[in-house]
């Protein structure tokens, strides 16, 4: 598996070194194409043309493969839980090609996401070239987790939190197997993007000094807007997909297009993904009123462009979003709260955690990101601390994580919620006891297993095992189950209800 994790981190490396590029000379051929727009009116006449292509075009390929449009990792982490089928061959064009000519407009759409289905599109081609002529469904779904694993190490040059993220946000289960082939993966990746694009980071912090004791008690305020900022970014990217909902599909995308030109001519700093005003916002040199106006421009220049179903993903724009909301919070404490202006960054990268944290639910992958980001450890109580408070607030808010909804919309347009997807005959499946689980304490043979799978072993530590009836599972164990191709979509529903904890 280790071995096997190489491998997908070097193809998923290089797919998203190249797609990085690609995105990146297209915002910078966006700024160029508006700067020219501002002085000369007349390119008004072909860029108005270039739209309708463009925006036809996209819809034309979406329409073809649905699994690459939006941010893609909803579309992964189907794949791996709900047992979606994924075609590589036509995801990975439609991604490249969508995604710059996205960039090439400027939409408020990040490369992470696409990142992620890239690298597990790139691990899926690398496993069905190492597949013996019986498909291991469990082998594939662990390679594509690498594979996401590998593709976000490789998007931010932070291998821990692309590790993270393919356990927290993809797969949802911490299984040793699984570790091992996202650890691999993430830091062969990471080293793949390192070698072609140097070793500064995507988001690299200026150097901020440590909070002192006596303001800690900022951390609740800035985790209580940072738990707004997520709650409020989830609902409105919902609701603006809901509104592309009445438009017709061909259409869609053209109209992204057309809203990206104000943006572009008189606010050019909210185009692309956001890594500009992330900078700008730790920087303390802009007006609160100024840092308001770019948190609103950004925040619906977002959920135009994505909401269209244009191929591009929203992780980076949703730290946009929480960085200027920490820089906003930074620079109002800074002239009327007398606190240093030395702080500003600091308060920028907490609420930058905190509304990740709180609208996608992967705390853990928001405090790992953030560290790796700023180079240093000293800074990572106050984060944790706002972190775990934004999350607190969203709870509260009764706000579901954003790719997780998205997920669930996806399986109803595409009428897949009731279909079973895998392509084989059986497989095997492995799932965590979690504790507090309706399994946790329970002997084998006192719980209501699901008809059409048979729990052939069970790990526990460094131990495996056959369970017996009078076996009594216990928190940590890892059960592999042997299923029905045709059962699969009941079968996993049931087992990680009785296995998973109280969500």
């Amino acid at each position: 598996m280790a071995a096997a994790g190489v491998l997908c981190g070097i193809v998923a490396g290089v797919l998203v070194v190249l797609y990085r590029l690609g995105i990146q000379y297209g915002l910078v051929f966006a700024h160029w194409m508006y700067g020219q727009m501002h002085r000369h009116w007349w390119l008004l006449i072909p860029w108005a043309v270039a739209v309708v292509a463009v925006g036809l075009l996209n819809a034309w390929m979406v329409k073809r493969e649905p699994m690459a449009s939006g941010s893609g990792i909803p579309q992964t982490s189907g794949v791996v839980i709900n047992g979606l089928s994924m075609k590589w061959q036509t995801i990975l064009p439609v991604r490249f090609v969508g995604g710059l000519l996205g960039g090439l407009f400027g939409l408020s759409l990040g490369r992470e996401g696409p990142s992620i289905q890239i690298g597990a599109c790139g691990a899926q081609f690398v496993s069905h070239r190492l597949a013996t002529k019986h498909r291991n469904d469990l082998q594939e779904h662990v390679m594509v987790t690498a594979g996401a694993a590998a593709g976000l190490s490789a998007a931010f040059s932070a291998p821990l939190s692309g590790m993270m993220f393919a356990l927290e946000g993809v797969h949802r289960s911490f299984s040793p197997v699984i570790l091992i082939g996202a650890t691999a993966a993430s830091l062969t990746a990471d080293f793949v993007s390192k070698t072609a694009l140097g070793l500064t980071p995507v988001l690299d912090f200026i150097h901020m000094p440590q909070l002192s004791l006596a303001h800690y008690w900022w951390m609740i305020p800035l985790g209580i807007v940072a738990g707004l900022l997520g709650s409020l970014t989830n609902r409105a990217l919902l609701g603006f997909q809901t509104l592309y909902g009445y438009v017709p599909a061909r259409w869609r995308c053209v109209i992204a297009l057309v809203l990206a030109l104000p943006i572009g001519l008189w606010l050019p700093e909210v185009l692309g993904g956001g890594s500009k005003l992330i900078e700008l916002s730790e920087l303390a040199q802009t007006s609160a009123m100024m840092l308001l106006v770019l948190l609103i421009v950004k925040l619906l220049f977002t959920c135009t462009s994505f909401g269209s179903g244009m191929p591009g993903g929203i992780f980076m724009p949703i730290l946009a979003v929480g960085a200027l909301g920490g820089g906003l919070c930074g620079v109002l404490a800074r002239d009327l709260g007398g606190i240093s202006g030395q702080t500003v960054p600091l308060f920028a990268v907490c609420v930058m955690a905190g509304t990740l944290a709180s609208a996608v639910k992967t705390p853990i992958t928001s405090i790992l990101l953030t560290v790796e980001m700023t180079g240093t450890l000293v800074h990572m109580l106050p984060v944790a601390a706002t972190a775990f408070i934004g999350l607190l607030v969203s709870d509260l808010l009764k706000t579901k994580p954003i790719y997780g909804a998205l997920l669930e919309r996806y399986l109803k347009q595409q009428g897949l919620e009731e279909r079973a997807h895998s392509a084989v005959g059986s497989g095997v499946m492995d799932f965590p006891v979690e504790m507090g689980s309706a399994a946790d304490g329970h002997k084998v043979r006192d719980i209501a297993w699901p008809s059409g799978c048979l729990i052939v072993r069970l790990r526990r530590g460094d131990h495996e095992m056959v369970p017996r009836g009078d076996t009594e599972l216990r928190a940590g164990d890892y059960l592999v189950v042997l299923f029905s191709g045709e059962d699969e979509q009941s079968v996993r529903a049931a087992m990680l209800q009785l296995c998973q904890g109280p969500q």
